[in-house]
């Protein structure tokens, strides 16, 4: 069964809204990638770019389905956990995901909460860190609630996990680092 509050952020993500939750490292701003005008208005709300993409993250592999054709083995291994990997997208997936690269980025999340948020909500959400582009992400509720209330949709009570930095991020194909951790 899952919490009240976490069925009210998944609620408001599936109507179309932003919600901010915790992740491995610190509040994530997410909503649903395939709602162009929440994706805008999330890019928006941190003052992001919208051709710098977007990770994606999932409660499980075959929530990604719908972004990417193939998930290597060698990725699969090590999810769910605090890997991003940039791969193939499908045909259609919107630029306003992926932004001007030619992968997408995607995790199984391995932090509990969030999962479930994933699972609750029906689908892979996107995952952006919750500050202002170029600032620090906030790492607690309640800076979470100082930041950014009034500007996002719910504000889901929790905590980060222990992750010591933002995950990395590698090109599946190259093995190339894309961003430390």
């Amino acid at each position: 069964m899952i919490s009240g509050k976490l069925a009210q952020a998944a609620r408001v993500i599936q109507k179309g809204g932003v919600v901010a939750y915790a992740t491995e490292y610190c509040f994530g701003l997410g909503c649903d990638p395939r709602n162009r005008a929440a994706v805008l208005r999330l890019l928006r709300i941190k003052r992001r770019p919208v051709n710098k993409g977007l990770v994606l993250i999932a409660a499980n592999i075959d929530q990604l389905g719908p972004y990417v054709n193939d998930i290597p083995a060698s990725v699969a291994a090590t999810w769910p956990g605090p890997h991003t990997w940039l791969l193939l997208p499908r045909d259609g997936v919107p630029g306003w995901i992926t932004g001007k690269h030619p992968r997408i980025a995607v995790r199984v999340t391995a932090h509990a909460q969030a999962a479930a948020l994933c699972k609750a909500a029906g689908m892979a959400i996107v995952s952006t860190s919750a500050n202002r582009a170029g600032g620090e992400p906030t790492r607690s509720y309640r800076d979470t609630v100082r930041r950014f209330k009034g500007e996002v949709d719910y504000i889901l009570p929790g905590r980060v996990g222990d992750a010591p930095a933002p995950t990395p991020i590698r090109d599946a194909v190259s093995g190339e680092l894309a961003r430390p951790g």
